[in-house]
């Protein structure tokens, strides 16, 4: 196994923003290392991404979705991303994922695209396959990228740190120079081994970091890892603040948060009290269930707080026939069905959970980040579309957009470029040989979450805060003091870059002392 890989585009990351970038630049005879700490390169955020993604909508316009993003992003959108997103989103979803990929997205009897409406969106909009749109396009992407020559998909490993000749070079004059990513260290999980991977352009494409709270959507593994390594490199970051709670995932003692996609109340279905009562209209009468996610998620919490219950419901065989519910939500009503919960005669209990980063690594309108040669997309990334709110299906769109612009101004660019120089980027340094401790490992993560959960939630105060920041911090010292003596495997690197990702929520939090969208101050 080689301690070094030389390519002209390291990506990081293999959901719809990285893969795409990787389509694009593949396409282009661009030679693409794509790197995830998956063993299998289709899992990630992406995949599970039950909704759907944005496309033309009937008696649909431009400035008709860009209304619905500036309204559930409290108005506090880029307003040139807004405009990138709503010009160039559906004209992709048609050229990528329709043309090339052939994603088999559902159709009705008339053979036309099955669009359906989601919450906070003024038409039906939304396309989809069943409830699992978002495996079936990263299923797509990773296929056509197994196929391809020029990428190399490397499974299994994990990104300690981006490489920046003014942090890493042999030649201590480059910390004069400015600011350049020329690659990425990135640890083989297997083998313990830590290889340089050099390249002309690094692209950014972690995810989320949902994983940092007690209850999410997300899947294991979405730790922050991206925000913290650009973090630690010195790129700006903003919007941190900005975490969306998903209002309805899969309450159950012994299951995950698994989440019940928003297209169920698009369908129809009501979130009800512990008497069964429907309760959204007193919140948003305008919008009832389809309210922007964070006044349901807040509802949520409310009711539940009043009624001193663990959870709400979600209402689906009141309002939808048990064919429509098989035929429309058949992976939710299967998984559920694991927990005796049948969705076409039961109340399904559900509760919030951190699902959305809003904020991330600053990008501009081509995802660069204020590092030269290091790109941004997808969830880590920050371009300002979403604002202070997501927008229900508008994750995907970002990530397809921005990957492909990504891909577009790196072809435009990389002919004038080189790789660094191998000698003057030393190999990695270990800290230790004695192995990490996965007790201590698991007892620090778990300690996070509860801090994130309980004091940087869906409502915050200056108390909550100043308790996570003081707790979070000296976490902080102990997981540095840890990880600078031990052999670092993933957990670690994980461990490292949450309690770093979650301070960097908090510190936003802390900034703004204004309740707009996903942050609510008391």
């Amino acid at each position: 196994m080689s301690d070094l890989y030389q390519t002209d585009v390291l990506i990081i990351g293999s959901g719809i923003a990285g893969a795409t970038a990787a389509l694009e630049l593949a396409q282009n005879d661009i030679d693409v290392l794509l790197v995830t700490r998956a063993n299998e390169p289709e899992e990630s955020n992406t995949r599970y991404a039950q909704g759907g993604i944005i496309y033309y909508g009937e008696k649909d316009s431009p400035d008709s979705l860009a209304s619905d993003l500036f309204l559930a992003g409290a108005g506090y959108n880029n307003p040139q991303a807004v405009q990138r997103i709503v010009q160039d989103g559906p004209k992709l979803v048609k050229k990528i994922l329709i043309d090339t990929l052939q994603v088999p997205f559902d159709r009705n009897e008339h053979g036309d695209y099955s669009l359906i409406k989601e919450g906070a969106h003024s038409s039906r909009r939304i396309l989809h396959t069943a409830d699992i749109t978002g495996m079936s396009i990263e299923i797509a992407l990773i296929n056509f990228l197994k196929a391809h020559s020029k990428v190399k998909l490397l499974t299994g490993h994990t990104a300690i740190d981006l490489i920046t000749p003014s942090h890493h070079s042999n030649d201590p004059l480059y910390i004069y120079k400015p600011q350049s990513c020329v690659g990425a260290y990135v640890l083989n999980q297997k083998t313990g081994e830590a290889i340089r991977c050099l390249s002309k352009n690094t692209i950014l494409a972690t995810g989320g970091l949902g994983d940092i709270y007690l209850r999410t959507s997300n899947p294991k593994g979405s730790r922050g890892d991206g925000l913290a390594m650009a973090y630690r490199a010195s790129a700006r970051v903003i919007n941190c603040e900005f975490i969306q709670f998903h209002p309805t995932t899969f309450f159950h003692r012994h299951a995950p948060n698994y989440l019940i996609s928003e297209a169920v109340r698009g369908a129809g279905a009501r979130l009800v009290d512990s008497e069964g009562k429907p309760f959204m209209e007193r919140f948003s009468p305008e919008w009832k269930d389809l309210a922007p996610r964070d006044i349901v998620a807040r509802a949520i919490h409310k009711i539940m707080v009043e009624q001193e219950h663990t959870n709400v419901y979600l209402d689906l065989a009141s309002y939808l026939s048990a064919t429509t519910i098989k035929n429309r939500f058949p992976t939710i009503y299967s998984q559920l069905k694991n927990y005796n919960v049948d969705i076409t005669t039961d109340l399904v209990p559900v509760v919030p959970a951190a699902h959305y980063f809003c904020g991330g690594v600053w990008v501009d309108d081509h995802g660069r980040t204020t590092i030269s040669e290091l790109y941004a997309v997808g969830e880590v990334s920050c371009t300002g579309v979403h604002g202070a709110n997501r927008l229900g299906s508008a994750a995907l769109l970002e990530g397809l957009v921005w990957g492909y612009r990504a891909a577009q101004h790196i072809m435009g660019e990389i002919q004038n470029q080189d790789i660094f120089e191998e000698r003057l980027i030393p190999n990695w340094q270990y800290a230790g040989e004695d192995l990490a401790d996965l007790v201590l490992i698991q007892q620090d993560m778990s300690s996070i979450q509860n801090i994130m959960w309980n004091y940087v939630g869906l409502i915050r105060n200056p108390k909550r805060l100043e308790r996570a920041w003081n707790e979070l911090r000296n976490l902080e010292f102990q997981i540095e003091q840890f990880y600078r003596m031990t052999r670092i495997n993933d957990g670690l690197i994980g461990l490292r870059n949450a309690v770093r990702s979650a301070l960097i929520v908090t510190a936003a939090a802390w900034a703004n002392k204004k309740s707009i969208g996903c942050n609510f101050v008391e």
